[in-house]
């Protein structure tokens, strides 16, 4: 807590500091601009028109000096005003960190765990990574998470290796059952003992929940690793990763990004009807759309949006459909909306035409499904005709 207590009184300091240093600057800079004595002119009088004339001393080193004033003050506010913005700058990042503070504080008192690059690196500074890409699986998905780990999610010593050399972290993301401890826990710590690919999430599972779990999970992640990006992929879909990182790179110097394929369905109020909408009257007239949003088989924010949702996650509104949910939390906020097409492209032929034009999907799957048909059963062939191939993994720079 006094940590935390610090950083808030730290922020109150360099307010008080860039005050003061703006005081400073501009008294400075109406001495300097104090109107000369009389003794410095001379007014003639007569039948020409009225003049001021400069004394013969003029041209003196003193007098060039006073003409130059006027530049080194423009080049004084100008400092002053990078000197802000880096307070600034500074000011945000350490609202990042505190967030990622606060979120690992309360992932201890609620006995949660705390990954080993936390534990390794919690002294000394956070290691920084690339993107952390979360697949959002269920308790009765383990044949949909086999599919994956055969295909486009490296195991073992690779995923290690991804982690170490590319700077990307890859897990199944999952909560806990109704019935804490009970047998779908425990079958998950198995799974987990066996793979090491699980991040288990402070949150009762439900399909009604996942706005929940989507808020919990950009929170958790933001504590657990410093990275760039942070990636919802669900576990029924292919991905491609080292285009997906290649893609994101390309958006890495802009502060606030949120990348995905954007789309405005209808707002469902007919009870009964899958994706129905409790709160359609908020949304207008009967027959609305919702506003632009990314599909929610795969999206991507930046570092900055991951924090902001840690930090206010407990006020952020949950709509019945998760990706609606997204898209509300970020609207009035300064954020690029990224529409990628080649995150939500279809199974074969689509995706392998693309592929043999040189346009590798980063993401493929049936809109019919909301996912890959069958995906347990097809990722393989979905992979073999629409994957980049391992090479291009490992060849890629971020």
């Amino acid at each position: 807590m006094l940590t935390l207590n610090c950083v808030g009184d730290l922020r109150g300091c360099l307010g008080f500091c860039s005050c003061w240093f703006f005081g400073g600057k501009f008294s400075a800079f109406f001495r300097m601009w104090t109107m000369p004595e009389a003794k410095d002119f001379i007014r003639t009088t007569g039948t020409g028109e009225d003049k001021i004339k400069l004394l013969a001393g003029d041209c003196s080193p003193k007098t060039m000096n006073e003409r130059q004033q006027p530049k080194d003050i423009l080049g004084e506010v100008s400092k002053t005003h990078n000197a802000i913005q880096t307070l600034d700058k500074t000011i945000s990042n350490l609202e990042m960190e505190l967030a990622a503070a606060r979120a690992t504080q309360e992932s201890i008192l609620n006995g949660s765990p705390i990954s080993e690059d936390m534990k390794l690196t919690g002294s000394s500074g956070r290691r920084k990574y690339f993107m952390v890409v979360g697949v959002n699986t269920a308790f009765s998905s383990r044949k949909r998470r086999d599919s994956v780990r055969s295909t486009w999610m490296p195991q073992g010593e690779k995923r290690k290796k991804l982690e170490e050399e590319k700077g990307v972290i890859m897990r199944f993301v999952i909560g806990h059952s109704a019935t804490s401890g009970g047998i779908l826990d425990k079958a998950i710590e198995a799974e987990d003992r066996k793979h090491g690919d699980f991040m288990r999430l402070d949150h009762v599972e439900g399909y009604l929940e996942l706005s929940a779990k989507t808020k919990i999970y950009f929170a958790t992640a933001a504590s657990m690793w410093d990275a760039e990006f942070y990636v919802k992929v669900d576990d029924d879909i292919h991905v491609n990763i080292a285009t997906l990182g290649t893609t994101l790179a390309r958006h890495r110097s802009k502060p606030r990004v949120y990348i995905g394929c954007m789309k405005s369905g209808p707002v469902l109020a007919q009870k009964g009807v899958r994706y129905h909408e409790p709160e359609h009257w908020k949304f207008g007239e009967a027959g609305n759309r919702y506003f632009r949003h990314a599909t929610g088989q795969l999206y991507a924010v930046s570092k900055d949006l991951a924090t902001y949702i840690s930090l206010n996650q407990h006020v952020l509104h949950k709509y019945a459909n998760e990706d609606v949910s997204l898209g509300s939390w970020f609207i009035g906020l300064d954020v690029e909306h990224i529409d990628d097409r080649r995150l939500c492209c279809g199974t074969p032929p689509d995706c392998e035409w693309k592929a043999q034009a040189g346009n590798i999907c980063v993401a493929s799957f049936d809109w019919s499904c909301s996912g890959i048909c069958r995906s347990a059963e097809r990722m393989r062939e979905v992979h073999n005709r629409c994957g980049e191939g391992e090479n291009a993994l490992w060849s890629a720079v971020f």
